[in-house]
């Protein structure tokens, strides 16, 4: 059986007065790439904001690699990338190298000197991520897609075994979504890498992630991926609470998502 990395069990958690998430129960898997789905509004990012330690549930618990994440200490086991390309300050003066390298200060501290063995990590987690000829480029210089994958880079560069990303998408290039996407897979497939994906873009992820969570204050649905392409549009509308159509990606052609009335 899978061990499990992530638990989360009858948490609930409100703004004051209202309640956002109502006992959620959901387990990730080693290995698995999880697509945490839902409308605006509908809890997936105070969901993030629990399982990274920064808010706690009023109700329930999270563990993480079987510890309470109350006491969680390791973080370096967790990367996170937020929607960076759409606010990231395209003047900050920084090489690819540089804003890589920075990922290492949690485990180095912020004035240690890098030595080879560094340099050649994180040479190797930029020709991970597919931004080996930019290594030297300023980041201010790279187009939204290309920032992100900096960014998944600088994640990388400490070795985590889960890697949790928040919209990734968001600024990046409609053209360029498919191999940002494939990128991810590789990460999964070829270094063992637990994912979890915020995304709204339904239809195009469905044929990279292994599993989907559809969230709107409750967990309508989690299981694999397979399961969840049984759903059709007033399925999914009957949780988003407004009409949904559901395209889910077609291999021979553009990709394709979820448009609603």
């Amino acid at each position: 059986m899978t061990e499990s990395v992530i638990d989360i069990k009858n948490v609930s958690f409100r703004y004051e007065r209202e309640w956002v998430l109502e006992q959620i129960n959901l387990s990730v898997q080693k290995g698995a790439f999880l697509g945490l789905v839902g409308p605006n509004g509908s809890g997936k990012s105070t969901l993030l904001k629990l399982i990274l330690g920064l808010m706690k549930p009023q109700e329930g618990e999270i563990s993480l690699f079987h510890e309470s994440v109350a006491k969680f200490k390791d973080w370096n086991r967790i990367g996170f990338v937020s929607q960076k390309a759409n606010s990231f300050n395209s003047g900050f003066p920084a090489t690819v190298f540089e804003v890589v390298a920075s990922g290492l200060t949690g485990k180095l501290g912020l004035f240690r000197v890098l030595k080879n063995q560094h340099k050649k990590l994180i040479t190797e987690t930029i020709e991970a991520v597919g931004m080996e000829k930019f290594m030297q480029r300023n980041i201010g210089e790279l187009s939204g897609g290309q920032q992100q994958r900096v960014f998944i880079a600088r994640a990388l560069v400490s070795k985590p075994d889960i890697l949790i990303l928040d919209e990734p998408t968001v600024g990046v290039d409609e053209k360029n979504v498919r191999s940002f996407y494939d990128m991810l897979v590789k990460l999964n497939q070829e270094q063992g890498i637990t994912l979890i994906l915020v995304t709204h873009d339904i239809g195009t992820m469905t044929d990279k992630v292994t599993h989907v969570a559809c969230l709107n204050k409750t967990l309508h649905f989690h299981g694999d991926v397979g399961d969840f392409e049984k759903f059709n549009s007033d399925d999914l509308s009957a949780i988003y609470n407004h009409d949904v159509h559901l395209l889910f990606h077609d291999h021979s052609n553009e990709q394709e998502g979820v448009a609603r009335d």
